[in-house]
């Protein structure tokens, strides 16, 4: 549910498979550089995501991230009001990056490992953010965001402490249902969300297998 940008990449399935399709490489092991283009031309918002990330500096570690939810939930109060949010998880310690010369510098897994040594030395904490939609905010199309979102008024929600890493790498029989969801928390409206229901449980069935 929560990416390292603040979109996803497709809006729904079929722009999702077409954007997976054309990136496939052909007998030089490369993708179609013209077919990638044109689909890139015709589809400029599915680069949205890649531009945010090429925008920002290496993280230099998993605790040193903001993740965000892309999806807009409707959330109801007490006074059956409804207005949509916003997740966003920020590191309490806040961003930790790299220049490009210590990025080089670093082994392949060193964000993992990384978080290892950060979690035996204490928790690493994020504190969980709703973003307060206002009236006119696009809440079906996940490639694009809310309008001054990162300016936006929000409710902290609480903070999450890791404390242990799991590696034993077993697939155990619960499943993350992005559909179970907190009492006053509406599914989005994106056909996107929809779509992970099924994926996730697709998903564990072939891992099981």
């Amino acid at each position: 549910m929560l990416e390292s940008a603040p979109v996803h990449f497709a809006s729904s399935l079929d722009q999702m498979l077409a954007f997976l399709k054309v990136r496939a490489p052909g007998p030089d092991g490369k993708p179609d550089a013209e077919r990638l283009k044109s689909f890139s031309d015709a589809h400029p918002e599915t680069l949205n995501q890649a531009r945010f990330v090429a925008a920002r500096p290496m993280p230099a570690s998993f605790a040193g991230v903001t993740y965000w939810g892309v999806h807009s939930f409707p959330a109801t109060n007490a006074k059956r009001q409804v207005r949509f949010i916003k997740f966003k998880i920020v590191p309490v310690d806040g961003e930790l990056t790299l220049t490009d010369e210590e990025a080089k510098a670093k082994p392949a897994d060193f964000l993992v490992q990384d978080l290892d040594t950060r979690i035996a030395a204490h928790a690493v904490r994020f504190d969980v953010l709703a973003l307060l939609g206002r009236s006119g905010d696009p809440t079906l199309d996940v490639t694009v965001r809310w309008p001054d979102e990162d300016r936006r008024e929000f409710v902290r929600l609480g903070t999450v402490a890791i404390t242990a890493l799991d590696h034993t790498g077993l697939c155990d029989p619960r499943i993350f249902n992005p559909a179970e969801l907190a009492a006053g928390i509406g599914q989005p409206p994106d056909p996107m969300f929809a779509a992970r229901q099924t994926a996730y449980a697709l998903s564990l069935s072939a891992r099981r297998n």
